[in-house]
């Protein structure tokens, strides 16, 4: 092909991992391509939790404005990171295949899950479901790429950590000390890299729509609905698993307090065919179920 693709890209070990697996991917149908890595705002701050810096999709931003104005053609994301509603102009060319949608516990020794303990994450949805199980325990902020993240867990007093499994796989990182954590519900889209392009760019989708996953998409999609209907631009302690068996999507969805006291679930299943809308029908359960008076709870906490 005569045009390079510039692939933007934040510059963490993982991030770089995804941007040159979507590299290799096009380089299958022969498309040539360059990466351009950049640092976001999610990155350069390690300090505030990421609910307290009052920006939607800190991780995404930087390079949204890089596409925008022209200095990158696409950009490669961990579609969890990834605002529901995208900036105008710029669209969804390919979910690829999803890989692990667990979140496990890094931990040094397991006595203290039967007594009290200290666990890391800088998650509301995880410190929520956390504390759901383990209420005795004391939840602690963790900011920083996943290198950095396994660093301060080694040198800190805390006795585990929650990360996602799927980020550690792909960079050979997973030690042996880990728990699957299976009672968790992950965030929506957990595991499943999102790559963007420019509406107008024809050239670009075309070739992204190569490496598109129809299966993971569909999931991907239900639950990202689940989210945008329930959040309404907040962040809350929200899970989604979609997965798809024969023909079949079975859906699981959660909402939690902040303090991990109050659970609001859902779980439904749909024929494929009939996927549309069903994100919302399951969000829309959980909110005449309690919900809407929980997201009041959460915003009015959050935004004090």
């Amino acid at each position: 092909m005569s045009r390079i693709i510039r692939i933007g890209t934040r510059d963490s070990e993982l991030a770089l991992w995804q941007a040159k697996t979507v590299q290799r991917a096009l380089s299958n149908f022969n498309y040539e391509s360059e990466l351009v890595p950049v640092k976001s705002t999610g990155d350069l701050n390690l300090e505030q939790p990421l609910y307290e810096m009052g920006i939607t999709g800190i991780f995404t931003k930087t390079l949204d404005v890089a596409m925008i104005k022209g200095e990158v053609d696409i950009a490669v994301h961990s579609m969890k990171d990834v605002p529901t509603a995208l900036p105008n102009g710029i669209v969804e060319a390919a979910v690829l295949q999803r890989a692990s949608s667990k979140d496990i516990l890094i931990h040094k020794g397991v006595q203290f899950l039967e007594s009290e303990g200290i666990i890391a994450t800088g998650s509301l949805r995880r410190k929520a479901q956390w504390l759901h199980k383990y209420p005795k325990h004391q939840v602690t902020d963790l900011r920083g790429n996943v290198n950095t993240r396994l660093k301060k867990l080694e040198e800190s007093n805390w006795d585990g950590a929650i990360f996602a499994a799927a980020g550690l796989e792909r960079i050979e990182l997973k030690p042996e000390n880990y728990i699957d954590l299976n009672w968790m519900v992950p965030a929506p889209a957990q595991g499943a890299m999102l790559v963007v392009a420019m509406e107008h760019d024809d050239f670009c989708k075309n070739a992204l729509a190569q490496l598109n996953h129809k299966d993971s998409e569909i999931c991907v999609h239900t639950e990202r609905e689940f989210l945008k209907v329930l959040e309404g631009g907040c962040t809350a302690p929200i899970g989604a698993l979609a997965k798809i068996q024969k023909e079949t999507l079975h859906f699981k969805g959660a909402l939690f307090s902040l303090d991990g006291s109050k659970k609001i679930e859902v779980e439904k299943a749909v024929l494929t065919k009939d996927v549309e809308n069903f994100g919302r029908s399951c969000a829309e359960i959980i909110l005449n179920n309690g919900g809407r008076e929980l997201m009041a709870e959460i915003k009015s906490v959050l935004n004090n």
